[in-house]
């Protein structure tokens, strides 16, 4: 059962099947357009959407409002350098804001940076800073049945290629994100990750993590990776972060709350470097762009989240979810993670090419048929065609990602989401795909207009 007990509760939007019709004509076919009061069941993000608790409630009226040195800055700072034991934190709105303070800091234009996998505003922030972002996913990533539990991890074979290669003065970092969102919700082992600091150490590349989900990635370490059984996450996320020399963190993932992040480093020198754009850019050091409440709300969030009856709870609810939807005969990228569920579009709808985005196709019909929103995450998010429509590039594989936000849904949510799935599983052949008609040309998912292909 859950660990927690609802307090407070809100109406779900309940729509007919011809309001969403309607909706999605007005909304040119892009889902991140809707009304969040036109969608009943919004999987689209956990970023910023969980449940926070009775006890950070409490701790945001206590915020501190000062505009310089307030006491809720000196109470994150204290939570956030007891977890990770960087000496300097710089806090920031959310998670592309620090990462944004950090690459215009350490890259410069030429730049090469690695990763597992980068993540959509994050490849965006590399390449807005003239750089190359280049994906080195573990070789078990690429088989999206296989039930190995480390898919996230970063192929060192390829890290060590790189960081000994031609180019290898051109790498500037290299991110390792736990839990691999942009690798389908996937952990990375602590051996993986203890094996690229050390590459990194020995070629004086610095190494940074990506922490918006440290404590999912602390849980399934605990669950799968023997060395670390007799752990607790809290334990393992605390050596996580003193394996590299820095992280930048959405808040809004892993501190279960409605915005905001931060900056960790080691060296002083960068972090100041760090200090002075965050000043110009985002707000005061000691705040960052945040209200005092804000701060004191992540510091009691960075602690609830390495609770294991949290995790715990998190983790069944995601194989609940997961069961729901393979008995409608929809196949997920195994085995699941804690906070999201990638379903394999492209295997449910082989009749829509990839460059007609069967990911966009099946969170449209999610959407028209149970109100529920969802992401895409294939060609419509990578792939690339020619200023005729023709297709330059595909994605590897075609998926949806259903998002699972914290302590908002419950059993009863996901069953509807089961049953929406097995009624279009039933009918997949009548799913039709799409055409872009107007597109930005970075990040295109976010605000492209799409029409229906029929016929």
């Amino acid at each position: 059962m859950e660990p927690y007990r609802i307090k407070v509760v809100e109406p779900l939007a309940l729509t007919t099947r011809e309001q969403r019709e309607e909706a999605l004509k007005r909304v040119d076919y892009n889902l991140f357009d809707l009304r969040a009061d036109e969608v009943t069941i919004d999987l689209l993000s956990d970023s910023g959407t969980g449940a926070i608790s009775a006890a950070q409630l409490a701790a945001g009226m206590e915020g501190d409002e000062s505009y310089a040195g307030s006491r809720s800055f000196y109470r994150f700072h204290k939570t956030v350098t007891e977890l990770t034991g960087f000496p300097h934190i710089l806090p920031a709105h959310q998670g592309r804001a620090a990462e944004r303070i950090l690459f215009s800091t350490l890259l410069e234009p030429g730049g090469i940076v690695l990763a597992n996998t980068h993540f959509d505003t994050t490849r965006a922030n590399v390449e807005l800073s003239g750089c190359q972002a280049h994906d080195l996913p573990c070789p078990e990533a690429k088989d999206l049945d296989s039930e190995q539990p480390f898919k996230g991890n970063i192929d060192l074979d390829a890290l060590r290629t790189w960081l000994e290669g031609p180019d290898a003065s051109r790498v500037r970092v290299v991110v390792m994100t736990i839990t691999n969102n942009g690798g389908g919700g996937q952990p990375v082992s602590m051996e993986n990750l203890k094996a690229t600091a050390a590459l990194c150490r020995r070629h004086g590349v610095p190494m940074i993590l990506d922490a918006a989900r440290f404590a999912e990635n602390a849980w399934l370490v605990t669950r799968h990776e023997a060395a670390y059984a007799g752990h607790t996450p809290r334990q393992v996320a605390e050596e996580a972060f003193r394996l590299a020399d820095g992280c930048v963190m959405s808040a809004k993932k892993d501190a279960i709350v409605h915005i905001g992040g931060f900056i960790g480093l080691n060296d002083p020198v960068l972090a100041e470097k760090c200090e002075r754009l965050l000043i110009a850019t985002e707000g005061f050091a000691t705040y960052g762009g945040l209200a005092g409440r804000d701060l004191d709300m992540m510091a009691v969030g960075l602690l609830e989240v390495t609770e294991p009856s949290y995790l715990a709870e998190r983790a069944e609810v995601a194989a609940h979810l997961a069961g729901r939807v393979r008995a409608a005969g929809v196949d997920i990228l195994e085995p699941p993670g804690l906070h999201a569920l990638y379903l394999n579009a492209g295997r449910l709808l082989p009749h829509i090419p990839p460059h007609n985005y069967p990911g966009h196709a099946l969170a449209c019909r999610l959407y028209l048929e149970g109100g529920i929103r969802s992401a895409e995450l294939g060609s419509l998010y990578l792939g690339e065609e020619d200023e005729d429509g023709n297709p330059i590039k595909s994605a590897p594989y075609e998926l949806v990602r259903l998002a699972l936000p914290r302590r908002v849904y419950t059993r009863s949510h996901y069953d509807h989401v089961g049953r929406t799935l097995e009624k279009i599983a039933k009918d997949a052949g009548s799913v039709h795909g799409f055409k872009i008609v107007e597109q930005s040309p970075i990040l295109r998912h976010f605000r492209a207009k799409l029409r229906p292909v029929t016929g």
